[in-house]
């Protein structure tokens, strides 16, 4: 009996013992998977030579023959004083074509609060890449609001930022401005993208020299998989602005004479540079996948290690390119016959050329020549010229597009003559294509390496895959029905444009998009102030109903303070008003996921309307009171208050003026066992009743539609995620924001040495008569206009909304003290004020020190 009790003790033991061992195998697979999870890109933004502002733009000029190259721009002449075009000319560059962008001093400031004395100043990397950044995660459908503070992490490789060596001029020292450090600082670029977008995640500046925008994608990759951020944005960003490192670069013969990388050719003799900048937005792909994002490719792994003691600290190092192309196929568990593609470095020079195909050789050579389907091999600098610091971004968007396509661009063009004598291509499987062709058929995965490598020494490898979307059982059923769309903008015209390329984009889609395209601009998208909306069934329908509404008299107005006092009022029979969530629900089943509050019940279906519109953003309110009446049902509403809905049929509306106060309209028989649901709320000192039911309970779904259209062209910001037909997903590929530039620039200075510094004074604000609260008010705006270099301030605005900061609060305050006793501190000033209100609180302080005795300076 003992034995028999031993024996079973022991069997509880053992057994309990296998659970832990399953239980501590499965841990450690879990941390392994976690330490290897795929990351997906799921946006980019781009300003790449001459001109290319979208994925779509790269792609198409990848299946080009074109050149980037271009002479010096006029706007350059430190670059053109500088060439000379005999090599070895000390102080001088034999270089005068590289891949220059066409226009680098627009931007728009104003979309991004930026003031006109800000934006003079700071380094147009700075500035593109707060446009690319937008750029990349609206085509990833991620809306930004500042108050969200989302937990993006910023990782940017630059390389030089010579801008500011415009105000460098030592005999004149007065060009140097509070901006000079945060304009043009290395540290600052990824800084002032998440200061000003409102970002929680880690923030980093990277430079490595020409890997550096590899490096960051790197390091963005492990800031997801270790869960610093749930959004990633890795950047690149390169101008030529300066004669210093042209004339540098020249004394060590690395440029081509030509300005052209003529990667793996016979006649590559240095490389060509470029600029640009680049940014692509990173997800972990389980995230990506549950949220709907668009998955353009899938990065599985990256790894950078350093040359160590090569013969030269500029020198590549072909054993440490090795061993950070095994991490990297290691970190993606990805086998070297697996390779289709690499996106070579590809400099173009004698000795780079030949190191990095040996290295590649000696890691994916041997799998390649077994597996018999040759290893095409390009690079885009032999068209785009080398991006320097976002060299390596440029290289990743390309191979993206390429993933996304299934096509491999040619890397050379016939024309080109011989590849490099220096490498045995008769030997390798290695193939430099010279056509564009589709990605092997012969190849079971669409695999890639992207190859970076620095004059730091720092080499970075990455590999990455075609996205293959899950098997799923059955697509859900797309069914016609209304969608709302809504658009928005900083200005008018700005949103006039903006309905344009919708419209155009509309005209020619597939009914099947449309459920995508209407949830990308619902809930992927930033709400404004100015804006519109409309709802309509089909592409065709909500084309004509924009182009409709475009038509009208458009309002110049912003859609100024949200509504207030939004109420719900729901009467009726239960079982009416239970069809009419039925309706909902049924149409918008996100609007049923999550906890219910206690309330929201059959028992209780007004509380389960107000639970559902919760969830969209739009508190409400019980309705007290008298009840006010509406009239018509889906096919016919008008007003005219904020947001008049107007609708020829079910299935066309749009909202665009004001809803007609329904107060004294008579009540519908009451006998009629319907559900009366209305929705009301005051706004621009009215207010604005729609029903949310009508006679039929499946108009439910275009009535909320059209309600939720009011409110916004109001000035709420509903949140407007769960409206997502069933299986609707995020698209990349529709139109951004349509930015307004303005021209934004400081012009070298002469050669000539400046005589005095300038005066600093609020020179050209006359002083005001008197101190009485009017002029002087107004005085104190003159100078704050002239602070921020910026004419016609709105005093209803506050100094932060005109771009004020900290620094030039502190100008500004020593500006008025140059002639003025001010009793109050920068510190002091509350500056989310309206300016009306802090001017004339200075104003009092400035009047009262006076009064108490204090003399006022001439």
């Amino acid at each position: 009996m003992s034995e028999a009790m031993d024996t079973a003790a022991v069997r509880a033991l053992m057994e309990d013992q296998l659970r832990l061992s399953r239980r501590l195998r499965a841990r450690v697979a879990e941390l392994e998977d976690a330490a290897h999870a795929p990351v997906a890109v799921v946006g980019m933004g781009l300003r790449l030579p001459p001109a290319i502002n979208s994925p779509e733009a790269y792609w198409e000029f990848l299946r080009g023959t074109d050149s980037a190259l271009s002479g010096i721009p006029a706007d350059r002449p430190g670059l053109r004083a500088v060439h000379d075009p005999s090599p070895g000319r000390l102080g001088r560059s034999y270089v005068d074509r590289a891949a220059f962008l066409t226009s680098i001093a627009d931007f728009d400031a104003g979309f991004f609060g930026i003031s006109r004395r800000e934006a003079r100043l700071l380094d147009p990397q700075q500035r593109m890449l707060l446009e690319t950044s937008w750029e990349a995660l609206e085509r990833a459908g991620i809306a930004v609001r500042r108050a969200d503070r989302l937990d993006v992490g910023i990782y940017l490789g630059m390389m030089t930022s010579e801008y500011s060596e415009r105000n460098e001029d030592r005999s004149d020292t007065s060009r140097i401005d509070p901006y000079y450090i945060t304009g043009g600082g290395l540290s600052f670029g990824a800084g002032r993208v998440s200061h000003l977008l409102g970002f929680s995640g880690p923030v980093m500046g990277v430079e490595t020299a020409c890997s550096s925008s590899m490096t960051t994608l790197h390091l963005a990759v492990q800031g997801l998989r270790r869960r610093e951020c749930r959004y990633a944005l890795a950047a690149g960003a390169n101008l030529l602005l300066s004669g210093s490192l042209m004339v540098s670069l020249c004394q060590t013969r690395a440029l081509a004479p030509d300005g052209r990388s003529k990667s793996f050719l016979a006649t590559a003799d240095g490389y060509g540079r470029g600029e640009g900048v680049g940014v692509v937005a990173l997800m972990r792909l389980d995230d990506a996948e549950r949220e709907g994002r668009p998955v353009l490719a899938v990065i599985r792994g990256t790894a950078v290690n350093h040359d160590g003691a090569a013969s030269g600290l500029t020198a590549p190092n072909g054993p440490a390119q090795q061993e950070v192309i095994r991490a990297a196929l290691a970190d993606a568990r990805v086998s070297p016959a697996d390779i289709g593609y690499v996106e070579a470095h590809g400099t173009g020079t004698v000795l780079g050329d030949p190191i990095e195909i040996g290295a590649l050789d000696g890691v994916l050579g041997a799998a390649v020549r077994r597996r018999g389907t040759p290893l095409s091999i390009g690079s885009v600098k032999s068209r785009l010229g080398h991006l320097e610091g976002a060299s390596g971004i440029a290289s990743v968007m390309k191979t993206v597009l390429m993933l996304e396509h299934g096509v491999i661009p040619a890397a050379a063009d016939p024309a080109d003559g011989d590849l490099n004598p220096h490498i045995d291509w008769d030997r390798l499987a290695f193939d430099v294509p010279r056509h564009h062709a589709p990605w092997p058929a012969e190849l079971p995965r669409r695999v890639a390496g992207v190859n970076s490598f620095g004059m730091s020494g720092t080499n970075v490898h990455a590999v990455l895959e075609a996205y293959e979307p899950p098997a799923t059982a059955t697509a859900p059923a797309r069914l016609r029905r209304p969608e709302l769309l809504v658009l928005s903008a900083k200005d008018p015209s700005a949103l006039d444009h903006l309905a344009d390329r919708i419209g155009a984009l509309l005209r020619t889609a597939d009914d099947a998009r449309i459920a995508d395209v209407c949830h990308t601009l619902r809930a992927g998208r930033a709400p404004f102030p100015y804006r519109l909306a409309v709802v309509a069934t089909g592409a065709r329908e909500l084309a004509e109903a924009l182009a409709d509404r475009r038509a009208q008299i458009l309002s110049t107005a912003a859609a100024g303070e949200p509504p207030r006092r939004i109420t719900l009022r729901a009467e009726g029979p239960p079982d009416a008003l239970a069809a009419v969530i039925a309706e909902l629900t049924a149409a918008h089943p996100l609007l049923r996921d999550g906890q219910a509050p206690p309330a929201a019940s059959p028992d209780h279906p007004a509380e389960t309307l107000r639970a559902l519109l919760t969830r969209l953003g739009v508190p409400t309110s019980p309705s007290d009171g008298p009840r006010p009446e509406t009239t018509g049902g889906p096919g016919r509403q008008t007003a005219d208050g904020p947001g008049r809905q107007t609708a020829d049929g079910p299935g066309r509306q749009t909202a665009d003026r004001p809803a007609q106060d329904t107060e004294d309209q008579p009540a519908p028989d009451a006998a009629h066992r319907v559900a009366r649901i209305e929705l009301s709320w005051e706004a621009h000192g009215r207010r604005t009743t729609l029903p949310l039911a009508g006679p039929r309970p499946q108009d439910a779904p275009e009535l909320l539609a059209t309600a939720l259209a009011a409110l916004f062209t109001a000035g709420a910001d509903p949140r407007l995620a769960p409206l997502a037909a069933p299986g609707a997903h995020f698209v990349a590929d529709l139109p951004t924001y349509p930015f307004r530039p303005t021209r934004y620039w400081i012009d070298e200075p002469r050669d000539t040495a400046r005589t005095g510094p300038a005066t600093g004074t609020a020179t050209g604000v006359p002083l005001p008569d008197s101190l009485a609260p009017e002029p002087l008010t107004r005085h104190l705006l003159d100078v704050l206009g002239d602070v921020l270099q910026a004419d016609d301030l709105d005093p209803g605005l506050s100094f932060l909304d005109v771009g004020g900061d900290s620094f030039l609060s502190t100008l500004f305050i020593t500006r008025v003290e140059e002639h003025f006793e001010v009793g109050m501190t920068a510190g002091e000033l509350s500056l989310d004020l309206p300016l009306r209100d802090l001017l004339g609180k200075l104003a009092e302080s400035i009047a009262a020190t006076a009064e108490a005795g204090q003399e006022v300076g001439a």
